[in-house]
């Protein structure tokens, strides 16, 4: 049996009694609903929307709809959460949809446009299963980044003149600017330059920027006495601006008009668009979806315009499938989300990506990687103690009961030492946890070493996707078990493929294998200014072990303006086969003198029928000591 329940637009007391008193006619039978929103809640929808969803537990729901429209969500009247967000800052939370410990829902937006204010996270998924979100969009009407018309430089005073549109007030208090937003303001802090023309990052932003925002403080007392007892983390919010002050002075010329004094990287150029999003560390504050200990969950016909942090950050779950999943940006703004468009951390099952486009966000299209945790206590023959070692890391949970766990020490192995499965995870702070396992732990276990989830890896499919636009990456793969990449286009202001171990930051965990790159299509990849690869396998510590294995990349095109195409390291077994390259003519060289392979502490190299048609005067360049190697 279906209810279709109607929300009128109706006086706020009058509208309480009506609302409460459907919810009282609703569920007979105890079975699932139908419930329906229509325009009559528009103009705040947030009320009508969270409580529904908290009566669920008790009187199901199957299908949320919304009669097609344009709904707004204010914070006032969200549900309210405090939450541990990968990648983001840790905060209270307020969401309208707070899809907790729910099963086999739909909400079906059937075309319909989601306006969000302030500090929001849209859709809050937590513990739940077989959810779906389809065919809505997703905005804001304030944007977390501001943008800046860059109209005049001055190189020898080092200072340059920026508009800014009544679309991002701000205020100047003691030289330095604030962008004031609903309920939110950033500084100028981490900034990147649009090519307005191409809607594009600019080529060779990095010659101008980041903006030169801190500088070292002349004056400091006894700072260098204070003494930790336990490793800390210099670059979390708390420690990082310890000995440091803003170097940057900014005055106003006429409204709308300031004028940014004490830059000292290269004046940004005339008609260029300066991309502002505030302080790092501080300035992720607003996924579209957090999705976490979720067991399937499908975007399908969604489209994300903006929000203050990653379009989706999901996290210890399984199954999750986007399919015409779309970050684009909206209202003429040069940006889309203020960070990356994907991210999965400690995944597994199934993670697939088709039909997609992810353009202009400020960060990569899609990062997937396990968490390196250290071991700073042996406590006993089964009990380690952990640190979260990143400052956005805190509270996350490695994994659960009977978890299959890798001791790594990477200064001899990428690849785990020896293993053990959970018995229990204790949680006494969001940096500190005690892990029991099952068996024994290694006699040579010691503090310091690493452990990793190796049941926290998905099978992975990035299919059909088109990326490009933005900041940064297209794809971040740590993935040791199976990926596919094909027919997608990539056109990155850095790498269009980064297959990393990320050790010594950010403590990502996973060393790739099994990955296919094939029928995709690169175009004008690291034109931002980074000398690097198109496709790059990298590691953090400067060892010849091997960490990524079984790599095969056939059939794409690489239409370069630059020459470096492919940048290998630490591999065994790669397969670059019928690859054509060429160059584009796009833009100036920016690293003439490369070659456009780059092999070393690698072996089981082929290359065989591949067309080269690019600028390179040296194709292959290979380590000493290296099998010897021919392109072909």
């Amino acid at each position: 049996m279906k209810n279709n329940i109607e929300f009128l637009r109706l006086k706020p007391i009058t509208g309480l009694i009506m609302l409460l008193t459907i919810y009282g006619c609703m569920a007979q039978n105890g079975k699932p609903e139908s419930v329906v929103f229509n325009l009559g809640v528009s103009e705040d929808a947030t009320f009508a929307v969270v409580s529904r969803i908290l009566l669920a537990n008790e009187k199901p729901i199957s299908v949320i709809k919304f009669e097609k429209g344009t709904y707004h969500f204010y914070p006032e009247k969200g549900f309210e959460k405090f939450c541990y967000l990968s990648n983001h800052g840790d905060l209270m939370l307020k969401t309208p949809f707070p899809i907790e410990n729910l099963k086999d829902l739909t909400i079906d937006g059937q075309g319909s446009t989601f306006i969000f204010h302030g500090v929001m996270i849209p859709f809050l998924i937590e513990g739940s299963s077989n959810i779906t979100v389809k065919n809505v969009t997703i905005d804001w009407a304030q944007s977390f980044h501001s943008e800046g018309l860059i109209v005049a430089t001055d190189q020898k005073n080092k200072t340059f003149d920026m508009q800014i549109s009544d679309e991002y007030p701000y205020d100047i208090r003691n030289g330095q600017i604030y962008f004031i937003k609903e309920y939110y303001e950033h500084s100028l802090g981490q900034s990147i330059l649009f090519d307005p023309v191409r809607k594009a990052v600019a080529y060779n932003t990095e010659a101008y920027t980041g903006i030169s925002t801190i500088a070292r403080t002349s004056v400091k007392n006894n700072i260098d006495k204070i003494k930790y007892k336990y490793e800390h983390d210099d670059r979390a919010p708390e420690f990082k601006n310890i000995g440091t002050e803003s170097k940057l002075v900014v005055e106003q010329l006429k409204p709308g008009l300031v004028r940014v004094h004490n830059h000292k990287k290269q004046m940004p150029p005339v008609g260029m668009i300066l991309t502002m999003k505030g302080e790092q560390g501080i300035n992720r504050v607003s996924p579209a979806f957090r999705v976490t200990h979720t067991n399937g969950f499908n975007g399908t016909n969604v489209n994300i315009h903006h929000a203050g942090g990653m379009g989706i950050i999901a996290e210890n779950s399984s199954d999750l499938i986007l399919d015409n999943f779309n970050i684009t940006p909206s209202h003429g703004r040069m940006v889309s989300t203020t960070a990356d468009a994907t991210h999965f951390v400690g995944c597994r099952g199934k993670v697939v990506l088709k039909n997609c486009t992810f353009n202009n966000q400020l960060d990569d299209a899609m990062n997937v990687h396990g968490t390196y945790q250290k071991i700073v206590d042996v406590i006993d023959d089964y009990s380690i103690g952990v640190r979260m070692m990143h400052h956005q890391q805190l509270g996350f949970v490695i994994g659960g009961e009977n978890d299959n766990i890798g001791f790594v020490r990477l200064d001899k192995s990428f690849f785990p030492y020896s293993k053990g499965t959970i018995k229990k995870t204790e949680y006494l702070n969001n940096r500190y946890q005690i892990i029991t396992f099952n068996e024994k732990l290694p006699a040579d276990l010691k503090t310091g070493d690493l452990i990793e989830n190796l049941d926290g890896y998905p099978d992975l499919l990035v299919q059909n996707c088109n990326i490009g636009s933005n900041r940064a990456r297209g794809l971040l793969i740590s993935n040791p078990l199976n990926t596919v990449i094909e027919n997608n286009v990539f056109n990155t202001e850095m790498e269009a493929i980064l297959v990393p171990v990320e050790s010594g930051y950010w403590f990502e965990s996973g060393n790739a294998a099994n990955v296919i790159i094939r029928n995709n299509e690169f175009k004008d990849c690291q034109y931002g200014g980074h000398d690097r690869g198109v496709i790059r396998f990298v590691t953090d510590d400067d060892n010849k072990n091997i960490a990524f294995k079984n790599i095969e990349i056939s059939n794409n095109t690489f239409n370069q303006f630059d020459n470096l195409i492919l940048q290998i390291s630490n591999t065994d077994g790669v397969k670059f086969t019928e690859n054509t390259i060429t160059n584009s003519g796009t833009f100036p060289m920016l690293n003439p003198g490369n070659s456009a392979l780059k092999i070393k502490s690698s072996k089981n190299i082929v290359l065989k029928n591949n067309i080269y048609k690019g600028k390179a005067k040296v194709i292959l360049e290979t380590e000493e000591g290296m099998e010897k190697l021919k392109f072909k």
